[in-house]
């Protein structure tokens, strides 16, 4: 049975396909949809049914970790809600 191939649409037959992760891709088409670097079946991430490598899916959905946090202030150059109050 011919697959077809999520990327592009066309079929993807037997002596010219990468399964990877329960889809059939054509060889060119296995590439990262940020970087556009080729992949190698297995060895990549996946995003809305898009592949991406993972450094590229890591930076786009993965956590942030302290990029991502909130700067705290100085409590000497801005007031809290509660000092206010506490006057």
């Amino acid at each position: 049975m011919v697959g077809y191939c999520p990327i592009c649409g066309k079929p993807v037959y037997f002596g010219e396909k990468r399964r990877s992760l329960g889809r059939d891709y054509h060889p060119l088409c296995l590439k990262c949809q940020q970087c556009k670097r080729q992949l190698t079946a297995g060895q990549h991430a996946e995003y809305d049914e898009k592949p991406f490598c993972t450094y590229c899916y890591m930076k786009l959905f993965g956590p942030r970790g302290k990029k991502g946090a909130m700067p705290l202030q100085n409590s000497a150059s801005s007031s809290s809600p509660r000092a206010e109050v506490d006057k």
